[in-house]
This record gives structure tokens, sequence and C-alpha cells, in this order.
């Protein structure tokens, strides 16, 4: 039997001991220590890790045994030891992190079956690899999962067909109403943390990044996301509801159906995904609940897991193309006449919560889609711009009146409404402000103001004004988004 020491660097990680395949044995022997780091074997008297699973910047999972039952039951003892190159702060919540998982699989997995059961969480202090300190760590053991990720799966046998997502759906959403009506977001649904059972029950896994609500149905995002299945208000670091769940979810079953990385998939200019023509094998229906829990701002998709598959449940639409391609290396399936809607016979026993309204959005403030840092100050400068040159003209024309500053405070409103609609944006920033600048020069009376206030040339000064301005929107804007930033972080 093979013992495998848990001490990252370990140089001899595998150490065997021929007297250890008695499971008898196994019961009572003494604690056993790696050869060549000292690193106690058998961790907190139970456990026996035997095989690396994985490993990344915070820690390892290793397979191992747990010799205090009967039938030296497997189980994943995943290990927080993050790298030295992380900062204090960096450091704590990357331990409030794994902490968190440890607590919402014992509040989650020991009450739902298709999310893992926790077993223990316990810490371990060993001397040190250097005279006189001692190594800390903690280890979240929990239950074996026997299968394959969905990104395994992808890699494995290709793209997914229109009724797989469809089955992946039925069986996650009712995992994800009940992790939800618990009080639950779990922030990081991706492929890889979507598990099928050999049985074929699938399972959500890595609850690390899992954040309860501090209100009903919300929580405050702390930039805990993987990039491009993050919606927009997490990756901003705003509220977080369960509809932020589904828009991963989304992105996982575009993925599957195209077999792209999402970053080859999203339109960052329009803020929208084009996948469809990378997916011809999908229903229109399929697509449109897609659709849908893809938008940008939550008050547009679907409220509640409940819902999505509310919506599933309606008729299929036929696709696109005339047969449905089946998955590579995988025999093309007989063809099924009405394809399954209702749940798995495993979940039927599930409660579903009813759909919510849809005329009543759960969030407490609506939302747009967030803009990105250059999309604001680009955004800023040609709002300065704007503002500076329609003053310049308004002061020319009408005079210091209250008529000249209304005007002139509606259309700088109507502007900012279009940038935040992304009506225009763009190039059309760019060609607005050269155009409005053009035409404020080339009048005289659109800058009389300037000529009589100033003894230069009118035509610089109307320029010098405008970029003035655009600075000044870019450094309150600046300003804001700091503020906003450094509230979000300690609130």
């Amino acid at each position: 039997m093979e013992l495998y020491c848990t001490r990252p660097g370990c140089p001899k990680p595998v150490n065997f001991f021929s007297d250890l395949d008695d499971p008898a044995i196994l019961r009572t022997i003494p604690q056993k220590y790696c050869t060549t780091c000292g690193m106690p074997l058998i961790l907190a008297g139970h456990y026996l890790p035997q095989k690396l699973l994985g490993q990344g910047g915070f820690g390892a999972a290793f397979l191992a045994r747990d010799r205090h039952t009967s039938s030296l039951r497997q189980c994943v003892l995943k290990q927080f030891q993050p790298s030295g190159n992380l900062s204090p702060g960096q450091l704590q919540v990357a331990q409030e992190l794994f902490e968190r998982e440890g607590k919402a699989l014992e509040e989650l997995g020991n009450a739902h079956p298709q999310i893992p059961d926790s077993y223990a969480f316990f810490e371990l202090a060993v001397p040190g690899t250097h005279p006189g300190k001692q190594d800390e760590f903690f280890y979240l053991a929990q239950e074996f999962i026997d299968g394959q990720t969905m990104e395994e799966e992808l890699v494995q046998k290709g793209t997914f067909s229109d009724q797989e997502v469809m089955e992946l759906l039925q069986g996650i959403l009712p995992v994800l109403t009940f992790v939800h009506e618990n009080g639950f977001i779990h922030r990081d649904i991706k492929p890889s943390n979507i598990m099928r059972h050999r049985n074929g029950l699938l399972y959500l896994l890595d609850f690390g990044a899992v954040k309860q609500a501090t209100k009903v149905g919300t929580a405050k995002s702390t930039g805990i996301y993987s990039q491009g299945f993050a919606p927009p208000e997490q990756v901003s670091g705003s509220q977080v509801y369960p509809s932020t769940d589904l828009y991963a979810l989304a992105v996982t079953c575009i993925m599957l159906l195209t077999g792209k990385l999402p970053e080859d998939l999203y339109e960052s200019y329009s803020n929208t995904w084009k996948w469809r023509h990378f997916a011809p094998q999908v229903s229109h229906s399929l697509a449109d609940v897609l659709d849908r829990m893809l938008r940008p701002t939550p008050s547009e998709r679907f409220h509640s897991a409940a819902e999505v598959l509310e919506a599933l449940r309606q008729p299929i639409a036929p696709v696109r193309s005339p047969a449905t391609p089946a998955r590579t290396g995988r025999a093309q399936p007989a063809p099924n006449p009405a394809p399954p809607t209702v749940l798995p016979a495993q979940l039927a026993a599930q409660p579903v919560a009813p759909a919510a309204p849809p005329a009543k959005p759960v969030q407490q403030r609506p939302q747009v889609a967030p803009f990105s840092t250059l999309e604001l100050l680009g955004g800023a400068a040609f709002t300065g711009v704007e503002g500076g040159v329609l003053a310049i003209a308004l002061v020319s024309l009408l005079g210091t009146s209250f008529l000249s500053a209304g005007f002139w405070l509606l259309l700088l409103a109507g502007l900012v409404l279009l940038q935040l609609r992304r009506v225009i944006e763009g190039m059309d920033l760019i060609i607005l402000a050269g155009v409005t600048v053009a035409v404020v020069l080339f009048f005289p009376q659109l800058h009389r103001i300037v000529a009589l206030a100033s003894s230069g040339n009118p035509r610089v000064t109307v320029l010098l004004i405008a970029g003035l301005a655009g600075l000044s929107v870019i450094s309150i804007v600046t300003l804001f988004r700091l503020v906003y930033k450094l509230l979000s972080t300690f609130l």
C-alpha cells in the first residue's frame, strides 16, 4: 500500500509499506512518518492519503481512505497551504474561502444528495523544514465522487448535443434551487465544478467561493470569480443574486455546446454573447432560455432556478439543422420524437419552488450593464468635452439665463442616458464629439462668448476649454470609482 506525503515540495512524496495491506492492521498501526521530510502520513489519526488529485496556488487535493470506517471509505482531502508569495491580506482571504467551503458543505452537502458530504475539518501543526519553526496545514475531508467533470467529458467526448445540455440543466437546476433557498450563492459554476458520477447523477462541486446572503436573495461580491463565467455584477464587485449563478451555468452550457472557451464567444464591444452559429444543433427554445440567462443585467434574467426549469418544460422548437450531431467519438443516438423535459427519476423527489412573478424583480435596485474602466473613462471624457462645447454654444446664443442652463442640463442628461443604454459608444463618441467641436469652431456666433471674453484666438480657447472640461470629468469619475471600490471592499 502507498501512503502519500502531503507536505508541499517533498522530493519523495510516495512511501511504500508492505505491511499495511491488511485493513485490520491499518486500523491499529501507530503513526507513520515520511522518510524524507518527517511529515505525518496518517492525518488526524484517521486519513491515509494515497494519491495526488490536483494542485494549485492555495494547496492540493488528495484521494485518501478513512481507516476509522469499516469499509476504509474513500474521501477527498483538500489541503490549504498557499504559496509563500501571498500578502497577509490575500492569505487571510484564502483561508476564509477554505473555511467557508467546509461550513457550506456541512450545511448543504449533508442535506442534499448532489452536493458532496463534509466529513471533517482539522488543523495540523508539524515541525517545519527550518529548525525552530512549525508549519501549519488545514485539511477538509469530504465525500469522494467517482466520475468525470463536464470539462473532462468535453475533452474526452466532444461537444454536447441539445438533449445532453437539457439533461444537464434538469440535473443541476434543482440543486441550485436548494442552494439558493438555503440562503447561499455558489459564485463559481463552471464545467470543472459539475461532475457526473458513474451512476449518472450530477454533482455540484467546489463551494470555496460560496457566499451566504446578507439579505434575502442578495449578497455582496468580494471579487471572487472565474474569468469568462462571471456576470458583470460579480466582476464589478456589486451585489450578486441567484441569477448570478444562472448566468455562469448558461456560460457553462454554451461552452459545452460549442466546444469553445467563453472569451471566444463573448463580444465585449456590444456586451453580448455570439454563440448560436457555433451550435446549429440547438433548438430555438433552448437557445432562447440560455440567451435570457446570459443577459448582462440581473433583472432581465430569470429570477430563480425554478423559473428556468419552468421555461424548459415549454414545448421544444425544431432545431435549426436537419440532424442533431452526436458528440465526437460517440455513435449517433436513435432519433427521439419527443425529447423528455421532465426531471430525471432520481430528482423527482426534489422540491421545486414556484416561479417568481416576472414583473417583480428579486433585487432591490435596478442595475445597468457595467462598463469596463476604459469605457468609463472614455465616456467621462466625451461627456466633459460635449458639456464644455455645448455650454459655450448655448451661452453664446442665449446668454447666461435659466433657459440656457436648463437646455444645457437637458442635453447633457440625454447624452449620459444614451451612453448608459449603449445607444452611443466606442467610435460613436469620438465622431459625435468631433462633429460638435467642428460645428462650434466653424460658426463664429456659436463661440461669440469666448471671443468677447478672451483676447487670444477664440478657436484655440474653445479647444482648451473642451479639453479641460474632459479632464475634469475624468478626474471626478476616477475619484468616485476609487471611493466605490474602497467601500465595496470594506462594507
